[in-house]
């Protein structure tokens, strides 16, 4: 369908770019330096500087960077680290690749993000907690003070997955990723700073913790060829995606307020009973996705689809109900988590989307 509305639009969004990537992947070339150089620290520089911490280390990917800043923080085989279960596995398979186990806690509803109320309950009912990645789901913030809250309180730390937040921030200014211990980003293509290929960070302000995933990220090395750290992997941010973030974060803000305009159009303007939408939001809410509630979501979506508007599910499997678990946690019951797998449906939100399509998206769901 030619006049399709997609859920994102890659080529749109990198095209006025084209010229100021290629510049960028040139200069790289021209360097002869591909791996940990000047572009990433560049990069690392300006993205702390942007999230309002003390250090930025890249990595390849916003799973590493999880798994990383778990390791930093002193998560090691055996441990406990609580998690929601609502965010495609991401979370959950950090805390496996860390050799510990997951404790899955409830969301909210209409919002995704850990209940609060569920994880005092979680921590006050089990031995051996030792962690907590809380997700800044579909760019809106968690209620991450009260999280720290109730870690701090405990000794427990504190893991931020931003990967759908860059740029997310209270009214007194605190960011994404500067609440907790670590915070852990994605640069997919599809986040809202993303490179063009895979990579991530950690953030921090904590010195040990920046430290510990510098070394993780290079094999554990005290000193070159020294394995001093256990956990250590290959996961270093290359040179080129480093550039090509380097030209996009500049313009993070100007997305993000495109972003959350498109959002709160829609919540605003889409009054169909049978459809939730989330409530109009400011700063705190970056619109990496903008998601409803539908108990017809199939119909829904099909209707929508019949319109030329595509949508997408985020996420339709809790992790404790994913195959490669093969009922190892059969005795998990959450309901809101369940509840929300059963009516979640993603509508187009990008910064590229044009006035004339937001209206069309409202129409036809409006229209269902």
């Amino acid at each position: 369908m030619s006049n399709l509305i997609p859920v994102n639009a890659l080529r749109r969004h990198v095209a006025p770019f084209h010229d100021r990537l290629a510049q960028a992947a040139a200069t790289v070339l021209d360097s002869g330096h591909f791996v940990v150089g000047a572009q990433l620290m560049s990069f690392e520089q300006g993205f702390q500087g942007y999230c309002r911490v003390d250090a930025c280390v890249g990595v390849a990917n916003g799973t590493d960077a999880l798994e990383l800043g778990l390791k930093a923080v002193g998560t090691e085989p055996g441990c406990q680290v609580a998690v929601v279960a609502n965010a495609a596995m991401y979370s959950t398979t950090a805390v496996l690749a860390c050799g510990a186990k997951p404790v899955f806690v409830d969301v909210e509803p209409n919002l995704g993000t850990m209940d609060p109320d569920a994880l005092a309950r979680a921590l006050d009912s089990r031995v051996g907690i030792k962690a907590v990645i809380a997700t800044h789901l579909y760019g809106r913030l968690a209620k991450i003070e009260q999280i720290v809250d109730l870690c701090r309180a405990r000794g427990i730390a504190v893991i931020e997955d931003c990967a759908q937040a860059h740029g997310a921030e209270r009214p007194d200014g605190r960011r994404a990723g500067s609440f907790g211990d670590a915070g852990c980003f994605s640069f997919y293509p599809t986040k809202n700073l993303g490179a063009l290929g895979d990579g991530g960070a950690v953030v921090t302000s904590n010195p040990a913790v920046a430290e510990r995933v510098r070394q993780l990220r290079q094999y554990g090395w005290t000193t070159k060829y020294t394995n001093a750290l256990p956990g250590g992997r290959n996961s270093r941010l290359d040179e080129i995606q480093a550039a090509f973030l380097n030209v996009f974060l500049p313009h993070l803000d100007d997305w993000n307020d495109r972003r959350r305009a498109i959002a709160n159009r829609y919540s605003a303007g889409i009054t169909n009973p049978r459809i939730r939408v989330p409530p109009p939001s400011g700063k705190e809410y970056v619109a990496h996705l903008f998601v409803v509630r539908c108990a017809e979501r199939e119909a829904l979506a099909s209707h929508l689809s019949a319109l030329g508007v595509q949508t997408d599910i985020h996420y339709p499997t809790p992790d404790y109900r994913q195959p490669c678990h093969r009922g190892r946690f059969e005795a998990v019951e959450l309901p809101v988590t369940e509840q929300e797998a059963r009516t979640v449906l993603s509508l187009p939100c990008f910064p590229e989307l044009t006035d004339t399509e937001v209206e069309r998206v409202i129409d036809a769901c409006n229209r269902f």
